[in-house]
């Protein structure tokens, strides 16, 4: 059964730039744990060991061409700050959280009831978000919405379903789950982190609720509110998912650049970037 965290607050990430991978895997730790510098280091990372391992088979087949796995381009992190999967299943990892798809064998649990799980993540044009059981209730973390929205037990599965029908990809997290963020509300403030209670959340969402009603509109959704409430992916189209990924920002790349270039040469350590302070905590 899980315990209750964070004294009963909810941890959501507003939309910053093409950070939603970033908002999904702190949502899914329910604090702050990861930045976007954070994850580039991973995917830095990753990029060497792949590079690693296919220049191995090419030298064993006799077929190495330097040219082939010296390439700048990651295949982890873009410029614009979308992370592959593979970034987030070793982000989680450092957690002891595993990864897995939805779709597979191992799943099928899940599968015919998703009330088992503690976590879901959700991927589809470049997107990423979360949906998390806190305290016992479902709530969907996306990080386009102004606070988290909760979900029925009886309206996860439906939810879960109308994704998979829509070409969403999801994968289960599973593991022990931190109970408390290392860091004080005061001390964890990333610029688009925040900390609601669920009264709060209700609340800040009722308010937006306008505004993404009129967004809807300019997409050709429905625009009642309480379309919104019960099917937020009728209000939430892949149009309005590729104009939120489309707001690159030149300095974000810039810096997602310079920190890819940086970790490359100090052959950073996924392990250890970013979660120092995390693991001395878990390790209390």
């Amino acid at each position: 059964m899980e315990r209750i965290s964070n004294g009963g607050i909810l941890y959501h990430e507003v939309q910053e730039a093409n950070l939603c991978a970033v908002h999904c895997v702190n949502t899914v730790l329910q604090g702050p744990f990861f930045s976007e510098f954070d994850l580039a280091a991973v995917a830095s990372d990753l990029d060497g060991k792949e590079r690693q391992v296919m220049l191995e088979g090419s030298a064993a087949a006799g077929t190495f061409s330097a040219g082939d796995f010296f390439s700048e381009e990651s295949h982890n992190v873009s410029l614009g700050g979308d992370f592959s999967i593979q970034v987030l299943q070793k982000a989680l990892e450092v957690w002891n959280l595993q990864v897995i798809p939805l779709n597979c064998r191992d799943a099928e649990p899940a599968q015919i009831d998703p009330e088992l799980e503690n976590a879901f993540i959700c991927h589809l044009h470049d997107h990423w978000f979360c949906i998390r059981k806190v305290n016992g209730e479902w709530y969907n973390f996306d990080s386009l919405l102004a606070a988290p929205q909760h979900l029925s037990k009886f309206y996860l599965s439906a939810f879960l379903d109308s994704l998979r029908g829509s070409g969403w990809s999801i994968f289960i997290v599973q593991g022990n789950f931190p109970q408390e963020c290392p860091l004080s509300s005061s001390e964890a403030s990333n610029g688009f982190g925040q900390w609601l209670s669920p009264e709060d959340a209700e609340r800040l969402l009722k308010t937006t609720g306008a505004v993404r009603s009129s967004s809807s509109a300019a997409t050709g959704n429905r625009t009642s509110d309480n379309v919104d409430q019960q099917r937020p992916y009728e209000a939430l189209s892949r149009e309005e998912v590729r104009a939120f990924s489309e707001m690159e920002d030149d300095d974000l790349k810039a810096a997602i650049a310079a920190s890819l270039l940086d970790a490359c040469a100090a052959g950073a350590n996924p392990g250890a970037v970013g979660t120092s302070q995390s693991e001395s905590e878990k390790q209390k």
